[in-house]
Parts: C-alpha cells; structure tokens; sequence
C-alpha cells in the first residue's frame, strides 16, 4: 500500500510542476486554526455610509475596521489630505481599529464636515474605504411669513403651497389642524409630491382657518410648523361642471429620469368638476405586474427597482362626466455604477497565474482605475509578472513577496463603486481538515458521503483508497466531488471498511482515514392488521421489526396520527399494543413507528367498533380463504383468473384483493394489484411487460380479511420498451456550482425490460446551447457539476432499457445551486419615531449580488446592555425597503444591521449602526402599601418602578375619601422628590375609607399609577383589640367591629394594559350589597355593571355607572350572580368588556334595629334643633334692641371706620352702649372669677354665630366696622369652649 502511495505521489507531483501555469483561485477555509498561521493583506470589514449624515448634539464616529495578519494599522485622510488625528484632542481612535469618535461638545459640527477616507496596512498591501462624506443634519425654521386668507368661489380649484425650508435630510410634508389631526384626504383633496396640498374643486365644508403644513425633520426628530392657512369658500357664483385639465404635471407631455434600482413616482394631478379620477397606463407595454403600486388615490404611480426595460411612455388620464384629458410622461433609465462581477480574493501559489476581474456596469458606461495599496498603478513600481488592462489584471508566474491589496474604482456622473481584492501569493503544503478517523455510518442502498476537506497552495489532489484495495477508487459506482468528498450512490456491505484520502501537491502529502460502516435497513416483518371488536373486548395489534443490531430502536404508536390517549387500558409491549375494554372512542387507525438514528418503517391499521349481537349463538369471523385459482385467456399483456370464494362465516363479503408477486425482481413481495365485488368470482388483470408473475386472493368481511389463498401457477410476460418515463422530476442545486436532477425512480413493473437506464439531460435555457446528456442506472438523482450559480436550466430524464426509449419526456425547468448573497443592503438608516418604535430603511440589494432567489431581508437588533444578550430577528419580504422595530425599552441604545438573504442563506450584515430612544413615561411602581395607621394619619410605602424608562423626576400621590355610597371625594395631590420611597399623610377623616393613587414621573410625564384602598380606624380603642371573627365572641359590641385598616385592592401592583380595557376588577359583598372595583383606560365613557343570576338563561340587568370606579349593587336576593363591567360607545354597542365576576349572596339574618340610624329619629332631632335655633335668635333680637346705635352721625363724621380707636375705659365703640348688664348667655362659659372680661364684647354676634369677621345690625346690614376682631388670649381661649352657637347648640343636643 505504502510502495503505491510513493508512486502516485512522484506522479502528482510531475503533474502539478506541468500545470504550474494555469490559472487558479485558491479559497481559504475559515478555520480558526487554519487561519492563525496565514499571512494575509487587509480586508475592510466595516466601515461608514459614503454619504454620512451626523446628528450636530452627538457625537461623531466614523468606523474604520479590517483584518489581515499581521493586524493592520490604521490612518486617515480628511479632503485628500492626511487628517493628523494626534493634533487634534477632540478625536480619538479606537483601540485595535481605524475608527475615529469626534466629540463635538464645544464645537461646532461644521468644523469636521469634509471627505474622509481609512487605510488600513500591513507588510502585505494597504487597503482603503469609500470615500466618506461627513455632512451636519440642518433642520431650518420656516421663514416668518404673513399669509392673507385665500377666498374661493365653490367649484373652482385651489393649491395650498407648503413650501418647506431646506434641510439634511429633506423633510417629510403632512397637513394638520389645530387639534394636531391629519386633514382628511381623498380623491379630491389629496397632497402632491412636493407637499402642496390640492383641491380639485373646493366645497362649503372646505373653509376653515387652520390649514397647517408641517414639516418633519426625521435625522433630529423636529418639526416645523408654517403659518396657519385660512380658506373662506363662497357660494354667490359657485362654479359650473367642467372637463379636467391637470394641475400637475403642465402640458401635454413631460418628462422623468429615474436611476436603475431606484423608485419611480410619478404624479398626474388634475382638477375639475365632478372631481375627475385617474387611470395609468404604458404606452410601450403593460406595467411591471409586481413592483407597480398606486398611491394617493390613484394620482401617483410608483415602481420599484426600476430596470432599464421600465424606460418609455407613460399616460396618465383624468375623466369626469364632461370629458378625458391625458398627459404623456417619457421616462429614461440611467444607472449609476453597478456590479457584474465584483474582483475577488485571489491566493496563488508561487509561479501560479490568475486573473483579477473587475466588471462594472452602468449607464452611462463607467470608467474604471486601479489602485495597488491606495496608489494608482500607474505610479506603483513596476512589476513585470502584472499586465493591467481596461477590466482585469493577469498575474503570470507571480513571485513570493508580491502580495499586495488592489482597487477597483469604477464611475460615471452618477456615483461610483470601489472595490479592495487582495493577491496573497502563499506557498503552504496540504492540510486535510476533516476529523481523523471519522465514522460514517449509512444505511444499505442509501448514497454514502465521505469528506476530504483539505487546504494547500497549490491546491491540493485528492485521491482515494480502500482498506484491501490497491486501485484508485473511480468508477460508476463511485464518484468525487470537486471539494474532494467521495460518493458511493448504493452502499452495500461489502463497502464498509476503512477509506484513506490522499491530498498531494508539490509540497508535499497529507493523508487521513475515515471510516465507513453500512447498517441493515430497519423493516416491519409483521404488521398490524385490521380489527373489529364488540364493545368491552380487548385487542392486540402486533408489530415486529427486524433491523441492524449495532442500532437502538424505538417504537412509537399513534393514534390517528397523534399521541395515544393517556389511558391504563392502553399497554404498549416491546412488538404490540394492546387495548382493554373498548369503548367508541377507541375507534381510529393506529400506527407503529420504529426509529432508529438512521431510517424507520411504518405500518397502520384499523380499529372498528361491532355491536354486540342480540343472538349470541351467532359467531362472526373472517371469512375463509378462496381456493382452486386457475388463469385461463392467457393473452401477451392479460389474463383471466378464477377462483371459488371460502365460507364467509356469517359475515357477507364485501370484495376480493387480487395480489401478485413478481419472482423475477421481488421475490416474497406481494402487491395489491385490483378488488373485485364479493359477488364476483373472476377478475380481468391488465399485466406488465417482463414480469413473472404468481398470484393470490384475499376475502374480505365486515369483521376482518382472510388469510391469502395458496398461490396461483407462475406466468411470464415478454419484455418491452418503457412506456413511460420518470415522475417527479426536479433540478434545483444544494451548492452554488451544481445542479441536482433528481427524480423518482421506475418500479420493476414500469421498467418493461431488462438493462433499464435513465437518459439525463440537461442544457442552459439562456442561449443556443446545446443538450447535454449522461445515462445512468439504479440512482434517482444526479450531479451536474461546474455550473455557474443561480443560473435557468431545462432537464429531462428518460426512460431506457435493452428493448428501446419511453417516450420523448417534457423539458422542466430549474435553477443551478444558489450562493450566498455577496454583498449587504446599502443606504441603511434607522428613523427613531417614539420610545418603543424605530423604522429601519435600506435600498434594495443590487440583483447581481444575490446570487440566488431573494426571499426578503432580516434586520438583526439588540439593546446594549450586558444583563442581556438576547439578539432579535424580524424578517420583511424581498420588495420591502422599511421595516419597523416595535417594543423597544424607551431610553435605551440599541445596535442593528440589515441583511439580504436567499433560499441558500444569509449575506453579510450591513455595519452596524446604533440608535438611541428617547425617554418614555416610567412603568408602574413596583409595590404599594399602607403601614403605621392611627386615628387621623398613616404611612404611604412603595418601591421604585422595575422600568425606569428614563431619569425619574419625581412621584405624584393622589388620594381622596369614598363615602358609604362609594362615591369619590375631593382629590388631593402631593408631589415627591424621586429618592423617596415613603410618605406619612396627616389630618385624615377618621373611620373613612381612602383611595391612593401613586405614579412616577420622567420629563416625559406620568407613568402608570398602582392603586391601593384602605379605611380608618373607627375608633383608637380599637388598636387596643385584637381583630374579632364574624360570630365569635365580644357579640356585645353595638357596632361592627372593623380591622385597623381594610385593604380593598390585591397587594400587587396595578399596572394599565397596553390597549384600553378594564383591570383590577374585585368585589366585596356587605349588609348594603355588592360593591364593584374596577380600572378603565378607554376613551367611551359610558359605563355600566350588569349582572345575572348563574346558570339561567335570564337577560342581562344593565345598571348606569356614570363614570365611576366603584358602584354598589343593591337590592340583591341571596344567590350567585355573574357580574361584569362595559363600556359602551354613543350607539350603545359594546367596546369593552371586564372579565366575569362570581359574586355570592349570602342570606343575612334579621338584625336588631339601631333607633340612631333610623330616618324617622333623625328627622325629629333635626326639627327639634332648628327650633332651638330660631328661639335663640329671638332673644339675640329682643336683647340688642334696648341699645342705642348713632350710625348716622358716625358714619357722616369718619370717612374710614375700620381704624378708629376704642375707648380706654371701657372698650366698647364710640357712642355704642348698652342699658342692659354684660351677662353671658345660659350654657356660656365665665372665667373663674366670676367676672366678664372687658375684652369680650358680650353683645357680638360672633359669641352666637360660627365665628366670622363680619357681623350684621338689626335690619341685616353690614356693620363690621363696628364690631372689630377678637383677638383672644391664648391661655384663656385653651381654658375656654366653643361659643354657644346656635350649630353648637344642636350639636351638644343631640
């Protein structure tokens, strides 16, 4: 074996110093271990967009990254000119990369707006990016402007001009109100391309004075508001009907340029009356089916990826009931550089040739300069071994040290395309890159694969051998593949053993041994069989199955296709199933799987449910089998057999099943070949050419089949051509350079004849090429190799054997292998909308790059945050451009790139970009409870939210009284600093029930509050009082004895849904009824509660909430009732509904009757104080009429009462005075002397009344004047009560 070896290694090596001339292109495996020891020129692996538009309030990063080995370096050129970044403080790079971040804070933006270009170098070459062009976003303000309201007679036509400043990026026009609401558009009223806004015919309804343009700024998420447009639309000369005439375009023709790839808009805008509609059509053919859409109610005509053959005429046309007009658009494609063929990587071998391409396409044709290492060719140093021509370089016996990196720069007036290919010139000795010693396990008669991946410069020879064999292995029934794996199409066992792979090249030889085991095919020997049992029995299914003993089988049963029903009846055995006492259910058809790692085998039977039968002397059985068969009118292609039917054991037959075997290519093989009826006792066969057939019958009944008959006489037909070909035909590839036309192989039946073969053929379908053709035998596929990727093909396969062809078979029709897309999405940018929503936008991929069939693109997100390295996928469709990105977490960077992908993968990611969102309002705290409850007060705790959103700026606490109808009181709100966590309220109503609504806060306002209920104690006795259960002890109390504080809500948060609805729906069930709690977000106010007794079929009962959160429910008999909450909209259709509550009613035992609660007792204790009131303003009356009251006189000798002095001696007012004694009322305190105090007057009415400033005179004047405030004491208003008001005097009585 080794002396062999030797041998065909002196002879590669002969071959390969031959072919040492021919051109080669050397792919390196991305084997990290691999890669470790190579030398490679830089690659460009990220860089920024050519045209980089800079937010001015962040700051700049240009990304700039390669790889090569050794790492590279990394420089800078700003406007052609090297960019010193060390000079510069303000820029950095970063570590490892060419990236450059500008900080810009104290700067201006402008100051490093410019061209930049990177160069990344090593040892091997130097390669560059696109030129980028740094430019500041601008958002201008809209030039102040005066605009004269606009009056028009009703019919006419209008323009409203928008007329939006310029900015970078240009904005995007929409029409609003005042109200912040689009204006409502339709196929009169409709904004153009540019922004205006036009009217076909204005109408009454049209006049308004806030016709406002806006303009959206989206690279700084600002917008622009013009001056507000007034209409005025009168109807003193309206105009008449007329045909249209078209606003925009003018004339009768124009004209429209469009690049290839791009988005063709045009817009056909007309007038008259009635409104005129819009109809497009081209003149040169029809529009392209899939990338044509309408837009603006028809006005606009949009196509995607525009391709050269979209140039010609388009004709749009405007019709009304008056008359048609068009207009003829003539539209001319350009292209902007574009490639064919980009320059690939080429790795040559020293004294190797290659070729490096560069094709370019465009219109108009682009012209195209080489660069090596950044320099133009022309001034690099010469080398001989390189030969520069318009689109390609030819290397021919390059040297060792010639690596270097070259451009390819290719432009027209429209753009232009750089490209970096690196020539690695390597000498490197084989490397075999798959694992030694590999096991490969197959099954007989299955294609076995064996991989030799390998790496060397020169490429490498591969070779095989087996154990035990001293040829190369090459033949029919091997094959290998160009990347050096062997296929054997039908593994037999002789083929297990050990396989060696040689890899040479002129540098020497590299072996490796895999290892090749082929297992026995895994069959089901005895197969389930049809049953019929009576109800109660018991049934066994039996399965066995015969497979290769060095693989672990599995068996499976199902039923119905699904999982069998967890049952103990059921008991599954090693080789059955079976089923004790049947029920109905039990009827189905169950099926045994068995598995192993490598194939599996299945077989079904039926399960049938009989009635048990009333006269149990009868037996029901399957019938016996049929016996004497004999063939008679034996003819070339038919026969006729007979037979005599068996008993049918009370059951009559239904059919016979006419089997075959065919001994001469399936011996042991019984097939169905026809049934007949049961009355029937002959059968008319229609036989196959070149079959030696042996025949059998079997009975079948309602209870079951019968065993075979014994088998009929043998009887050959002669051979034929095929009469037919192949099915399922297909040709697709599974690797870029290969089509795979496969098919379903003839049966022995469909092969007529000896010596059956399948004529493939296959040809390219763009071109006149040729057919080309190869005949195979026992395969069902096969490989055409060295195919162009993605490329149309037309496929046939053809039946053949000794005796002629089938006939000629239909061409189908298939495409060669597909790649990997070659290139990302260009122009990627992302318009951040909100906090939670974004818009990635891209253009579509150059079709030259896909490389396959483009079945969309995926946009691959993630937030940077190191607690999560989740990375999010959303995939859009082959003609989107936009997709959005929902769900985002406000206040948060995220990173992102695009890719294209086919049905062969996905292609490289665009560069990455980031975005940040803005701040959103905070999520609900995290928790909320009350603690330390006293009489009058209690402690608010809560957690901070778990989403921030943003910087919290503080919390908001609301809280307000419920009184016993559960009606809200008057809110209070208190606002918290944000790094508090806790709050103790004072002054509350005592034995109250509070609600508490606490949210936090961000810039971006209010966040979701979390609600929580409590009540007051009643009493501080009660904090002394353990809690009391219902009817256990203290029954003495004479009142209801509540727990400190009653919690109403669950402790967890309440956090709003995101779509309005209900939540936090409770109930509680007391003496009064049942008292519903809900939350609702929704905009329709109409609320009710509506209820029904459980389990009836009763009506609904609506009760009106009006508005509220809480509702009591009364009058409720005991039972159980569902309960739910709905908001309904002015038509009275529901919009929302709450979940359905259970709410019980317990029966309430009769209770002793509180007098103090009684309406009838309130009542008279309230007539009985407002007696006592009029009595004491009676003598308040009759007392003060003995004084004497000089108003006049005072009022005409001082011009401001309010500041003249008392008296000393007595304090009493001027010439007020008073014959009667200074003695309080009854039930007035005095000080303990005995004495009034002069500074008391007796006689104000603020002794008797509720303590005001002004006072009133006997007629009911005001005389506050005279009366003065009472500034009492300290010490003497702590020892002294209220006066004895009237309302004091009600309240001391009852």
């Amino acid at each position: 074996m080794e002396s062999i070896l030797q041998c065909v290694l002196h002879v590669s090596i002969t071959v390969l110093l031959l072919l040492g001339h021919m051109i080669t292109a050397l792919e390196v495996p991305l084997d990290p271990k691999l890669l470790e020891g190579l030398p490679q020129p830089p690659t460009i692996t990220h860089q920024s967009p050519k045209d980089y538009i800079v937010d001015p309030r962040e700051n700049i990063v240009v990304h700039c990254e390669a790889k090569g080995k050794p790492h590279p370096s990394f420089s800078w050129t700003r406007n052609g000119t090297h960019f010193d970044i060390d000079k510069d403080p303000k820029v950095m790079k970063k570590a490892g990369a060419g990236t450059l971040v500008i900080d810009i804070s104290g700067e201006k933006a402008e100051a490093y707006e410019g061209v930049y270009q990177c160069t990344a170098r090593n040892e091997h070459g130097a390669a560059v990016s696109n030129n980028i062009v740094i430019r500041q976003s601008r958002s201008p303000l809209w030039a102040k402007e005066r605009i004269e309201p606009i009056v028009a007679q009703e019919g006419v036509s209008l323009v409203l001009q928008c007329r939006p400043p310029a900015g970078l990026p240009p904005p995007i026009i929409f029409w609003m109100d005042n109200n912040f609401l689009r204006l409502p558009q339709n196929s009169r009223v409709s904004q153009a391309l540019n922004g205006d806004l036009y009217f076909s015919n204005v109408r009454a309804e049209d006049t308004r004075s806030d016709y406002i343009c806006y303009a959206r700024f989206p690279h700084t998420q600002t917008i622009q508001q013009k001056q507000p447009i007034t209409v005025r639309v009168l109807n003193d000369s309206p105009s008449g009907e007329r045909r249209p005439t078209f606003l925009v375009p003018s004339g009768a023709s124009s004209s429209a340029m469009v690049l290839r790839g791009d988005v063709l808009q045009l817009e056909c805008i007309a007038e008259g009356l009635p409104t005129p509609e819009i109809s497009w059509r081209k003149d040169s053919g029809d529009l392209p089916m899939n990338r044509t859409t309408l837009h603006n109610f028809q006005k606009t005509l949009m196509i995607s990826d525009v391709t050269e053959a979209d140039a010609g005429d388009y004709r749009c046309m405007a019709s009304n009931s008056q008359g048609a007009v068009y207009h003829i658009i003539t539209v001319t494609v350009k292209a902007a550089p574009y490639w064919i063929r980009t320059p690939k990587n080429l790795i040559l071998a020293p004294k190797e040739n290659g070729v490096l391409s560069c094709l370019p396409s465009g219109n108009p044709k682009p012209t195209i300069s080489w660069s090596m290492n950044g320099i133009p060719i022309e001034n690099s140093p010469r080398d001989p071994s390189r030969k520069v021509e318009e689109d390609s370089i030819i290397f021919s016996d390059v040297q060792p040290g010639s690596s270097a990196v070259y451009q390819c720069n290719t432009s027209n007036e429209f753009g232009y395309l750089l490209a970096n290919a690196f020539v690695n010139v390597l000498a490197e000795p084989p490397r075999v890159l798959t694992r030694p010693n590999k096991v490969y396990p197959v099954i007989t008669n299955g294609p076995a694969l064996l991989d030799c991946a390998t790496f060397g410069s020169p490429i490498p020879k591969i070779t095989w051998f087996k154990e035990g064999q001293n040829s190369v292995l090459d033949g029919d029934d091997y094959e290998q593949h160009k990347n050096g794996t062997l296929e054997i199409h039908t593994a037999q066992k002789a083929d297990s053993g050990k396989y060696t792979c040689v890899a040479m090249n002129s540098l020497g030889k590299k072996e490796n041994h895999v290892y090749l085991e082929v297992k026995e095919p895994t069959r089901i020997l005895k197969q389930p069989e049809y049953k019929v049992v009576q109800r109660n029995g018991n049934v066994l299914f039996e399965c066995k199955v015969k497979h290769d003993p060095s693989l672990i089988p599995t068996m499976t049963w199902l039923k119905n296709d699904g999982e069998l029903p967890d049952d103990e009846r059921f008991v599954v055995d090693m080789d059955s199933l079976t089923i004790y006492n049947v029920t109905e259910g039990d009827e189905g058809t169950y099926t045994c799987i068995m598995n192993t790692t490598l194939d599996q085998d299945t077989a079904s039977a039926k399960l049938t449910l009989m009635e048990a039968t009333p006269t149990p002397a009868i037996i029901y059985d399957q019938p016996d089998p049929p016996t004497d068969l004999e063939m008679t009118e034996l003819q070339a292609r038919s026969v006729q057999l007979t037979w005599v039917p068996g008993s049918d054991n009370n059951s009559p037959i239904q059919r016979f099943i006419i089997q075959y075997e065919d001994v001469l290519h399936q011996q042991g093989v019984w097939h169905n070949l026809t049934e007949v009826p049961g009355t029937k006792t002959t059968a008319h066969l229609e036989l196959s050419p070149y079959v030696l057939y042996t025949f059998r019958v079997l009975a079948v009944n309602e209870v079951g089949f019968s065993q075979p008959s014994y088998p009929s006489a043998r009887y050959q037909t002669e051979p034929a051509v095929p009469e037919e070909n192949p099915s399922e035909v297909d040709a697709a590839g599974n690797e870029h350079d290969n089509l795979v036309i496969s098919w379903k192989a003839l049966t022995s039946l469909q092969s007529n004849g000896p010596g059956l073969q399948y004529k493939v053929s296959w040809r390219q379908t763009d071109g006149d090429k040729d057919w080309e053709s190869v005949s195979v035998a026992n395969v069902s596929k096969y490989v055409v190799s060295g195919t162009p990727t993605y490329v149309k093909y037309e496929v046939k396969v053809q039946a053949v054997n000794d005796y002629g062809s089938a006939p000629e078979p239909n061409a189908i029709r298939g495409f060669s292998g597909e790649d990997l897309p070659m290139a990302p999405p260009e122009a990627v940018q992302v318009l951040v909308e909100n906090s939670t929503l974004a818009e990635v936008q891209w253009d579509p991929i150059n079709p030259q790059m896909v490389r396959g069939w483009l079945k969309g693109y995926k946009v691959y997100y993630w937030k940077e945050d190191p607690q999560i390295e989740e990375q999010k996928v959303l995939t859009f469709g082959r003609n989107k451009t936009q997709g959005k990105l929902a769900g985002l977490q406000p206040y948060s960077l995220y990173t992102f790139n695009v890719r294209a992908f086919n049905g062969k993968g996905e292609g490289p990611p665009s560069p990455n970009q980031q975005f940040n969102t803005p701040e959103g309002v905070p999520g609900p705290p995290a928790s909320l409870r009350i603690t330390n409850p006293s009489l009058d007060s209690l402690t608010v705790e809560w957690g901070p939210p778990v989403e921030l959103n943003g910087q919290l700026t503080g919390y908001t606490l609301r809280y307000q009284p419920i009184n016993s109808t559960n009606e809200l009181g008057p809110l209070e709100e208190v606002s918290l600093p944000a790094n508090k966590t806790s709050c103790t309220l004072h002054s509350l109503k005592y034995s109250t029930r509070y609600k508490f609504y606490l949210n936090a806060n961000t810039v971006k306002g209010a966040g979701p509050a979390v609600t929580e209920e409590t009540v007051i104690i009643m009493d501080e006795d009660l904090m002394h009082h353990p809690a009391v259960d219902v009817g256990k002890g203290h029954t003495e109390l004479p009142h209801p004895v509540y727990p400190i504080t009653q919690s109403l809500r669950p402790p967890f948060p309440k956090v709003r849904p995101t779509s309005p609805g209900f939540g936090n729906v409770s109930s509680s069930v007391g003496e009064d009824g049942a008292v519903l709690s809900w939350e609702y977000w929704g905009l329709d106010k109409n609320l009710f509660v509506e209820y029904t007794v459980e389990n009836s079929k009763e009506e609904w009962t609506k009760e009106s909430v009006n508005g509220s959160q809480t509702y009591l429910l009364k009058g409720l008999k005991p039972g159980t009732y569902k309960v739910r909450v709905v908001a309904k909209d002015h038509t009275g259709v529901t919009v929302h509904s709450s979940q359905e509550l259970s709410i019980t009613v317990p029966v309430i035992p009769s209770q002793q009757v509180d007098i103090a609660t009684q309406g009838w007792f309130i009542g008279l204790m309230c007539a009985i104080a407002l007696l006592i009131l009029v009595l004491l303003i009676a003598c308040f009356i009759k007392r003060n009429k003995g004084g004497k009251y000089p108003v006049k006189e005072k009022e005409d000798a001082h011009a401001d009462p309010e500041i003249q002095p008392m008296k000393d001696d007595d304090g009493t007012f001027g010439e007020y005075s008073d014959t009667e004694d200074h003695k309080p009322l009854k039930g007035s305190r005095t000080p303990s002397n005995g004495t009034v105090k002069k500074d008391d007057s007796d006689d104000s009415l603020v002794d008797y009344g509720e303590g005001g400033e002004g006072q009133f005179n006997e007629d009911g004047s005001f005389i506050g004047q005279y009366s003065g405030k009472k500034e009492r004491d300290t010490a003497e208003g702590n020892e002294s009560s209220e006066a004895p008001s009237p309302v004091n005097a009600m309240n001391s009585f009852v």
